[in-house]
């Protein structure tokens, strides 16, 4: 819903973003925080991220990538919808220029395992961290409390942030 892209470009009024969302009251609501904070430094593609980051994004632009709280498709023979797989990833890591970083955060312990797994296996990246990172501080990389961060806590859960370099 775009709280985290709006706190984000808030902070770092100096650092443009691009925000990718396919459901419309995502992007609707993006852009209604877009309007009241008056950001300037956000545009919104409303698409499919796979689609975005093959099609829209050139290979080595990317200072930093962003993915919160993916769709966890909790259901096994639905992990193969999840976002966070390979070719994705092998894909992201394209895009991030030398020394970009990959962000990613998730409250479902067994995504957070195949994502770990998944960034790991990816030779273009390095993780910053032993396994999974402490929520970062860095103004370039921390991590916002969204309202799937506090559902998780409501629920018990344990997020887990994992940051990742491009190896130059």
């Amino acid at each position: 819903m775009g709280e985290a892209t709006a706190v984000l470009a808030h902070s770092r009024p100096d650092i443009n973003f691009i925000a990718v969302e396919v459901f419309a009251a995502g992007v609707g609501a993006l852009l209604n925080r877009i309007d009241d904070q008056q950001l300037s430094n956000v545009r919104v593609v409303h698409h499919d991220a796979v689609e975005v980051a093959r099609d829209m994004i050139a290979p080595d632009s990317l200072a930093g990538i962003h993915l919160y709280f993916p769709d966890p498709w909790p259901k096994k023979r639905h992990h193969k919808r999840r976002l966070l797989r390979q070719p994705f990833v092998n894909l992201l890591s394209s895009r991030l220029s030398p020394n970009g970083y990959l962000h990613c955060a998730t409250d479902w312990q067994d995504y957070a395992q195949q994502m770990l797994q998944v960034l790991n296996d990816e030779p273009h990246l390095a993780n910053l961290h032993a396994a999974y990172a402490p929520v970062p501080q860095n103004p370039l990389c921390f991590r916002p409390v969204t309202k799937f961060h506090a559902r998780g806590d409501r629920l018990g859960h344990v997020t887990c942030d994992m940051v990742f370099a491009r190896r130059s």
